[in-house]
């Protein structure tokens, strides 16, 4: 795995290794990543990256807001309590020299405590088939993470309806994977 694009583009991040199977630890593959990114910045959505305060729920390995940050995004918080992933964010926050402009929440991402500052962007990886995403959204909600208008970038093994108070915007095939986007209402 490497950051495909902007400031760090070609930086390798630390390698999964037998990975964490217990807590679905799933890396979005490159080409997939290569392929949203691209999405995202092809205009449809504005410019959703550059200068955001994203989320990145359920980040595992946090490739997803790595590659945000290195192509703009201010500020990434991420979410995960896995012992692997916890790991792996921090060696890859390191490998970026990111530290200032990261935030690792260790806690259950159908859980989270109340923010200060709503994401403009927003990563929802959950294991696939398990109906978190949905949960994890509403727990943002609940706490403040997710500002009006933000763009929700929601990986899963088939596409997912929108919950209450989001638009759905599109919907993305790559293999295995459905990317849904949505908008939050507001």
């Amino acid at each position: 795995m490497r950051i495909i694009a902007g400031a760090h583009r070609g930086l390798a991040l630390a390698a999964v290794g037998k990975g964490d199977a217990g807590a679905h630890l799933r890396p979005t593959a490159d080409r997939v990543r290569e392929s949203l990114f691209n999405a995202l910045a092809g205009g449809r959505y504005g410019d959703p990256i550059n200068g955001a305060r994203v989320l990145d729920l359920f980040a595992g390995t946090g490739a997803l807001g790595l590659e945000a940050l290195s192509r703009g995004a201010s500020h990434v918080i991420f979410v995960d309590d896995g012992r692997v992933a916890g790991r792996l964010i921090s060696e890859n926050v390191v490998k970026l020299r990111a530290e200032a402009s990261t935030t690792h929440l260790k806690c259950d991402a159908t859980r989270l405590p109340a923010c200060e500052a709503p994401a403009a962007l927003v990563f929802l990886d959950p294991p696939y088939g398990k109906g978190l995403g949905a949960r994890a959204l509403a727990s943002a909600v609940a706490g403040g993470w997710i500002a009006p208008g933000a763009l929700i970038v929601w990986e899963e093994s088939a596409p997912q309806p929108a919950p209450e108070g989001f638009t759905p915007l599109d919907t993305r095939h790559y293999g295995d994977t459905h990317v849904t986007f949505l908008e939050r209402d507001g």
